[in-house]
This record gives C-alpha cells, structure tokens and sequence, in this order.
C-alpha cells in the first residue's frame, strides 16, 4: 500500500473515531502505522485497565480475540469490535475449555489462576486472572501452602515456580512464537555482540530465560530498554514491540532473535491478520463484532475485577 493510500484510509479512521465516539486500543504486536494510529498502545494488563475506565461508546481492538474478549467481559453494554475475527492466539487454543473442566477435576482442592492469554470459557473456570505483567503478585496474594494450578502457558507457571518456590500445577500449553526461539539463534547472537544485553518474555523456554539479562512482560521490556544504558538489546519476543523501542530510544540499537537460519522475523501471525483497511471497515460498519452470552460474561468477569483489584 502506497504512503498516500495509508494517509486517507488513516484520515478516515480517524474521522469516524471522533464521530462515533470510538475508541482504539492496539497490542504492542500490531503493525507500526496501528500503533501510531490508536489511542492507546499497551500490553494485556494495560490495555484491560485501559477499557474499564474508558468513556466512548465503541472499543476498537487491535489485537487478538481473547483480548477483545476480554475487554467485552469488563465493558458488557459497550460495543467491541476486531478488525479480523480471525485473528486469534496459539497460547488460547492450546487450552480447550473441555478438556480443561476434564483437568480441573483431577485437583479438586486447587485455586486456578489463569494467564489472560485464554478463551472466554477459560477466563469462567478460574478463581482469578494474571498476566505476564503481575504474575508473581496475583501468585503471592494466595498463602504460600495453597495449591494452586497455573494455565495455560508452561514456560510463565514454571518461572513462576522457579522465582516464588511454589509447586503448582501447569497446564501445558505454549505460544508458539515464543516457544520457538532456539538457544542456539540466542548463543550466535551473544557471540557476534558481546556487548548486547539479552532480554526476553516469560513465554519463552526456562533454557533462555536463564541466559536473559532481564525477564519481563512486553511493557516491562520495553521499560527496560529505557532506562538502562546499554546501548544494543537482543529481543527475545514478537518483533511488534521494537517500533516502540526504535521510537523512545533511537540512538540504541535492537536485535531481535530469528525463527529459523533464513533470519525470519519473530511475528505472531494473528497480530499481523489486523492492517489498517480492515481497521477502516471494521469501524465504518461496526463489526465483526464481539458478543458473548449473559451469563458468561458474568462467569468470566469475576476473576478479571480480582486481578484488577489486585493490581492496583
């Protein structure tokens, strides 16, 4: 798409926000020209604090479905739309509600804290929901002799384990773009630049998160790149995130850590589903639209308030 056909589709979007009182909420994974366009650029925990507080009558979600989910769950009588209905979440889908009751059975006694990367259904069979962001706070609000089961993602509920000594049960699910960086991309990377710090997501293996300099959620990353002085960063995450690494520090440089040895970049295929044409019909048609039943969204909103409340 040419410079010029963005700007008047840009144009247009940003009429019709204004207009009917929209609102545009985007993931850090989203294409730069989304990003720079919404309202409001954060991770899973920002952007749900983000949606209970916002005033306009329609939330825009660039980002993936449990996402848009979830900001239906907190905002029941607002209109939620995606641009691509489509785009949804490896980390979700690698934990099917029935199977999961099936799970559930087996530890009767168990609180269940689950990551906000999960359906709706999911979001309903949990006592409260965390995100990478707050983890180990929503964790340490329980006693430590509480027995706990942690879904969906493996990698976050082991580091979890590993930094409070608790021993909960992990459902095994993973992010696909996450679990597939390879030590080895890692190592090579350390070698050609000594000098780089390594940072990575808590969605990748035990293995790498030992190498890291740093571990943190999305924002907690880009936090980091801020306000530490090293210059060079090898980013273990989604590529999405570097647009706003490159924007608050320009005069550092950013490695993101390959897929395969073709050098291809680390991207969630759903984030990218959402482009700025399907932002400009989605918000001149208001659809597709996120609906979900009453009484879900009553089941799933209690354990989001809690972690909201948590987090303060």
């Amino acid at each position: 798409m040419s410079f010029i056909a963005s700007l008047k589709i840009m144009e247009e979007i940003s009429f019709l926000r204004k207009e009917k009182n929209a609102i545009i909420l985007a993931h850090y994974y989203q294409v730069p020209e989304i990003q720079d366009l919404a309202d409001f650029v954060g991770d899973s925990l920002q952007l749900s604090q983000e949606a209970v507080k916002t005033q306009a009558n329609i939330i825009v979600f660039a980002g993936v479905h449990f996402m848009a989910e979830t900001a239906k769950i907190i905002n029941p009588g607002k209109k939620v739309i995606l641009p691509d209905l489509n785009a949804g979440c490896s980390l979700a889908d690698s934990c099917s509600p029935g199977e999961f009751k099936k799970f559930l059975q087996q530890y009767p006694d168990h609180v269940v804290i689950s990551y906000i990367n999960c359906s709706a259904e999911i979001k309903a069979l949990s006592d409260v929901i965390c995100t990478s962001s707050n983890a180990v706070k929503i964790v340490e609000s329980f006693k430590k002799d509480e027995k706990i089961i942690f879904a969906p993602d493996r990698n976050l509920g082991n580091y979890i384990n590993s930094l409070t000594g608790r021993n909960m049960v992990i459902w095994q699910g993973f992010c696909e773009v996450h679990d597939v960086i390879r030590t080895e991309a890692i190592i090579n990377l350390k070698a050609k630049n000594p000098e780089a710090k390594l940072i990575a997501h808590p969605e990748c293996k035990a293995v790498i998160l030992e190498l890291a300099d740093y571990v943190g959620s999305t924002s907690g990353l880009l936090e980091f790149t801020k306000k530490d002085p090293a210059k060079k960063f090898i980013v273990a995450t989604e590529t999405g995130i570097l647009h706003q690494m490159k924007k608050y520090s320009p005069e550092k440089e950013f490695l993101i850590v390959p897929t395969d040895d073709t050098c291809s970049c680390n991207d969630c295929p759903y984030m990218k589903m959402n482009t700025l044409p399907k932002l400009l019909n989605c918000l001149k048609y208001e659809k597709p639209e996120i609906t979900l039943s009453s009484e879900l969204l009553e089941q799933a909103k209690a354990p989001i308030l809690r972690m909201l409340e948590l987090s303060k």
